[in-house]
């Protein structure tokens, strides 16, 4: 194994800092770059210069999903892929998502510069609206499974645009959204490199985390709906109020994840009130819900939790209960090979490593039902993440690209 490819952390962290600029709160309340967004745009365009400055090709597809190559290198057998996203959720950290999306493209540039030729090709890819601004994980869906058009059709932003209208004034997608899913055998591997997330890393005091399995998702819209009413003159006893409803049920959704077992976590990420008037009681109010375990029974049970849950207090407030499921990502074992690789390509760097899960959904879940997957963690300062708080360590961001390095070209047969 050619111990030499390792990454140019300098040239690493001037792109970080660089894209951190997009996006950016002056103000410093973190970065913003959802899924098809202006700044989205901006850091895809970015990225598109630094592929092109190292010499290398770069395509789209329909949903907007980008692909990097060596126009030098042979594409006739399935290729090793390594990738992530540039998207954030609002107000988010520099980290999330844009480690693996520059590392491994700075894998491809160290290649090339360094004149190798794998038996396999290497790509990098860059994911479409992986935080669920329109739909969780939704370009590496499109290229595992695919989405309808009338799917396509349905789907809504956080701030109520459709995605059909955003994605043709983003312009950067090629093609046709509903035809985006990938022939079986395009890929020999895939392998993400992320930054954990969370504080199990830093707390053993290892460098790298050697992904075993992440966690599946499900989850998504209760809806309470009961009577907007004048709210100085409706008395208290004959209230309809949908936004107490729905304040009793996020209340007590912690309790339906403890119940189900150590794993389980259950989040309401935001309640949406209407009319929307300090003046009026609420006549709806909308709850998301995110469900994750690494069990896929415990996801199902935590659904007919919550729902069995929110009509209680339904009943008991006198209003409407309605649960809109969104569907639900399986969790996955990781591939016992590139596990291997991983946890080999550390050692042989002198870097300490762990196994472990994933509590977060990545890309590379989608992924794993297309080829053998693999993920590589490095630590999160204090664990913190989708904030302005995040934080990794530049040594850290380096040892993770070194190891992506190693394992890309063991996988594709240096």
């Amino acid at each position: 194994m050619n111990d030499t490819v390792l990454a140019d952390g300098a040239r690493l962290r001037a792109d970080l800092e660089a894209l951190s600029r997009i996006g950016a709160d002056p103000s410093g309340g973190g970065i913003t770059r959802t899924g098809f967004s202006a700044a989205d745009g901006l850091a895809r365009d970015w990225y598109a210069g630094r592929v092109q400055e190292a010499g290398l090709t770069l395509t789209a597809d329909g949903l907007g999903n980008t692909f990097v190559y060596d126009p030098d290198a042979a594409q006739s057998v399935p290729g090793v892929w390594s990738g992530s996203h540039l998207d954030t959720v609002p107000h988010g950290g520099a980290f999330d998502g844009a480690v693996g999306a520059v590392a491994a493209l700075e894998v491809l540039r160290r290649v090339k510069e360094l004149g190798l030729r794998p038996r396999r090709p290497l790509r990098a890819v860059v994911f479409s609206d992986e935080e669920g601004n329109y739909g969780s994980l939704l370009g590496s869906t499109g290229l595992c499974r695919g989405w309808t058009r009338g799917e396509l059709d349905a789907l809504v932003g956080r701030d109520g645009d459709r995605l059909m209208d955003a994605l043709p004034a983003w312009g950067r997608g090629h093609g046709d959204p509903a035809g985006t899913r990938l022939s079986p055998g395009v890929l020999h591997a895939f392998v993400e490199l992320h930054i954990e997330q969370g504080p199990v890393l830093e707390a053993a005091g290892r460098q790298i985390g050697v992904v075993t399995a992440i966690v599946g998702i499900g989850g998504g819209l209760m809806r309470f709906t009961g009577r907007a009413d004048h709210a100085g003159t409706t008395p208290m006893t004959t209230r309809a109020d949908a936004l107490v409803a729905a304040g009793e049920f996020v209340s007590r959704v912690p309790g339906v994840a403890c119940a189900a077992g150590p794993g389980a976590v259950a989040t309401c990420g935001f309640v949406h009130a209407t009319p929307g008037a300090a003046n009026v009681v609420a006549g709806e109010a909308e709850v998301s819900l995110d469900l994750r375990d690494l069990s896929l029974e415990r996801i199902e049970v935590m659904a007919r939790e919550v729902q069995a849950l929110a009509l209680a207090i339904g009943q008991r407030h006198g209003v409407a209960v309605d649960w809109e499921p969104h569907k639900t990502v399986p969790p996955v074992a990781t591939d016992p090979a590139v596990q291997a690789a991983v946890a080999a390509a550390a050692a042989r760097l002198n870097y300490s490593a762990t196994a472990m899960p994933s509590g977060a959904g990545h890309d590379a879940q989608n992924m794993a039902r297309l080829a053998p997957t693999g993920m590589i963690f490095v630590p999160s300062i204090g664990g913190r993440s989708h904030s302005a708080a995040e934080l990794t360590a530049w040594p850290d961001i380096e040892n993770g690209a070194n190891v992506l390095a190693q394992v890309m070209l063991v996988l594709a047969g240096e």
